[in-house]
């Protein structure tokens, strides 16, 4: 067994397999590459909350005039009785809401968030799935665009945000998705709904 486990183990510094990774698929409609042409391939961060937004000091930038300087922020925290990180996610923005597994967050509202959580703000989808470790001074975000859809139109009663920002987005700058330094994802299969009974604590 420690035969085929060594090489494996070697790859990995004891460090960066006790980091908790958050793995981040970003799409919008518009395939415009400048929106995300400040987004990072891999980001770590400390235990205090990471912000999203337009302004230069938000760790994850996007170029996108509707979008709030500071737009929305993932916050690490650790819960009683568990040696894991878990995070939630709270809206930042005066100006829009923001969908997270089938809740619409206001102003300040924040949720925990589960593994695998859909997220929708502005027109951006944001897919983060959560693999856990046991590290709890820092984390890992690894960012992937996707060319394709990652969220599936929300329910009737949630799409207060989608239809704001369906007038608002721009029109597309050449029509061409170029791959720039973070690749492509080509919709990656998600599984069923389920991060919204986790927002009861």
């Amino acid at each position: 067994m420690s035969h085929a486990d060594g090489p494996l183990a070697e790859r990995l510094l004891p460090t960066e397999r006790a980091l908790t990774v958050l793995h981040v698929s970003l799409h919008h409609p518009a395939q415009d590459p400048d929106i995300f042409a400040n987004v990072p391939a891999r980001w770590q961060h400390d235990t205090s909350p990471l912000l999203v937004g337009r302004s230069l000091d938000a760790h994850l930038r996007l170029q996108l005039p509707c979008l709030s300087r500071r737009h929305l922020s993932l916050e690490p925290y650790r819960e009683k009785g568990s040696a894991l990180l878990t995070f939630c996610l709270k809206a930042l923005s005066r100006k829009g809401c923001v969908w997270v597994n089938g809740l619409t967050l206001r102003f300040l509202e924040q949720v925990p968030l589960s593994m695998v959580n859909r997220v929708a703000f502005s027109g951006i989808q944001m897919v983060i799935r959560i693999e856990g470790g046991t590290s709890l001074e820092a984390f890992v975000c690894c960012f992937h665009l996707s060319s394709s859809p990652l969220i599936h139109r929300p329910q009737a009663e949630e799409t207060d945000e989608w239809e704001s920002t369906s007038q608002e987005q721009p029109p597309p700058s050449s029509g061409h998705w170029a791959p720039g330094h973070l690749g492509l994802l080509h919709g990656p299969s998600l599984p069923s709904p389920g991060g919204g009974a986790e927002t009861q604590l």
